[in-house]
């Protein structure tokens, strides 16, 4: 079984940055895609930012692209997620996911995080 540990988060200034850290451990089934969630009370889980695992495609939300950068240490079975330029609106508990597939993983119905918070004020 695949678990996700997540560290990193926290308060900072608009304009600041964070960096998030996302250490899968366990097997069940091959995990390509890895990447973070996030969401907030009242609106609708959002999809941030993916990696395929060992490889190179990436995938961002318009909304974070150009602000975000999605990395991997391959020895370590971790992705970060390195936040710069962060907005008020990027307040959410931001969650890591992993799944099999690119569509599996969009659907976030395979593996979570216990979530890190992240809030930006203004």
């Amino acid at each position: 079984q695949v678990q996700l540990m997540e560290s990193g988060g926290g308060s900072v200034q608009a304009g600041g940055s964070l960096r998030l850290s996302c250490a899968a451990s366990g097997y069940s089934r091959k995990i390509y895609w890895m990447g973070w969630f996030r969401q907030t009370p009242g609106k609708e889980r959002e999809v941030v930012a993916g990696v395929n695992v060992g490889l190179t495609p990436t995938y961002y939300a318009d909304s974070v692209k150009g602000r975000f950068t999605i990395s991997q240490d391959a020895p370590k079975n971790t992705v970060y997620l390195q936040m710069t330029n962060l907005k008020p609106e990027d307040t959410a508990t931001y969650y890591c996911a992993a799944d099999g597939t690119f569509v599996e993983w969009v659907r976030g119905r395979g593996y979570w995080g216990q979530g890190s918070q992240v809030t930006v004020s203004s």
